[in-house]
């Protein structure tokens, strides 16, 4: 029987120590979906990337991989959000799971 990545990705899922390990992961694959989406909407490669910031592709490679145990720093990301003419911006959201209270931040004067 052949399946559909989708019915393969059902099945996987299914199972909770593979769900929990995938959930653990939705951050950085949130991130790098931003990434990718920002580098093919301007229609650059990873080598025109690099040579914008002046690094190498493989650089770039890196910081797009979801393998990748290096961390980019803001500085890193501030450049490559440049050399796609994006600007680089860092927010901090409420973390709400379902069937939780919603965050209230204290007022400030």
């Amino acid at each position: 029987m052949t399946r559909t990545l989708k019915q393969f990705k059902a099945h996987v899922l299914s199972k909770p120590k593979v769900r929990t390990a995938y959930d653990a992961l939705a951050d950085e694959f949130a991130f790098l979906d931003e990434v990718l989406k920002a580098r093919t909407a301007v229609g650059l490669t990873q080598a025109e990337v690099a040579a914008r910031i002046g690094t190498t592709q493989s650089a770039i490679a890196r910081l797009e991989s979801p393998t990748s145990s290096h961390s980019p720093s803001v500085g890193t990301l501030q450049k490559y959000a440049r050399a796609l003419g994006f600007k680089l911006q860092i927010r901090f959201v409420p973390d709400v799971k379902p069937k939780q209270r919603s965050v209230e931040y204290p007022k400030t004067s």
